[in-house]
This record gives C-alpha cells, structure tokens and sequence, in this order.
C-alpha cells in the first residue's frame, strides 16, 4: 500500500473511468484510493450516470455510503425502489441487491464510500 498522502484537488482532475458494457453510460473517478493516496480505510469515488443510464444491478460483501450531488435517479435496493436526487442520502447495506437509473435529462451523479481492499469482506 501506498503511504498515505494529503491530497487536494478539484474531483474532474482525476481521470474518469468507463464502467463497461453492464453499465451503459457510466463512468467512475476513484477521487480517494488506496493505491493513488494511500487511503487507509475508504475509498470514495464520484460515480455518474448519463441520462438513461443505469449502474449494474447486483450484490457484493460489502456497503456503500452514497450522497447524491447532481441529478435525479431511482436507486432499487433489494427489490424496493426509491426516488433521489441532489442532498439524498443512500445507505447500501452488505450484500444488498442494488442498481441506480438515471431518471432525468441531466447527469445523476453521487459520491460513493466503500472499505479499501484490505478491509473487504470475503465473497
């Protein structure tokens, strides 16, 4: 692990990521990580979805802590939908069934904390 390190910048001078083909019109900056800053114990990340868009629907072993900084969307947990948009607050709780869909004309985009890779539950 890197050693950690202060870090100020603006969020759009961290390179922005394309999720892939299960996540059409997304992208992720991974703002705060371990391998870039050392970050000990989180990562945050600005995940942003395009109009239309959605993130994958799925599960994994470990939370995330999301606030919603621009746009509107839908965020599906566990099979129960719910409405968000800018200053929401979205807990995921571990091994939750989630998927976030843009449901505006303007990008939806959130921050998202999870534990960094030594602190990941086991799948």
């Amino acid at each position: 692990m890197t050693e950690p390190t202060a870090k100020v910048c603006h969020y759009t001078d961290v390179p922005a990521e394309i999720y892939g083909d299960e996540a059409p019109g997304v992208t992720v900056r991974w703002i705060i990580d371990e391998q870039k800053d050392g970050a000990p114990v989180y990562s945050m990340r600005v995940i942003e979805v395009a109009p239309g868009g959605n993130t994958p629907n799925h599960t994994h072993p470990f939370e995330h802590e999301n606030f919603v900084v621009e746009g509107e969307g839908r965020v599906q947990i566990n099979g129960e939908w719910h409405e968000v948009s800018v200053g929401d607050v979205v807990f995921v709780p571990p091994s939750a069934q989630h998927t976030y869909v843009n449901a505006g004309d303007t990008p939806l985009k959130f921050l998202c904390g999870i534990p960094v890779s030594r602190l990941m539950p086991d799948a």
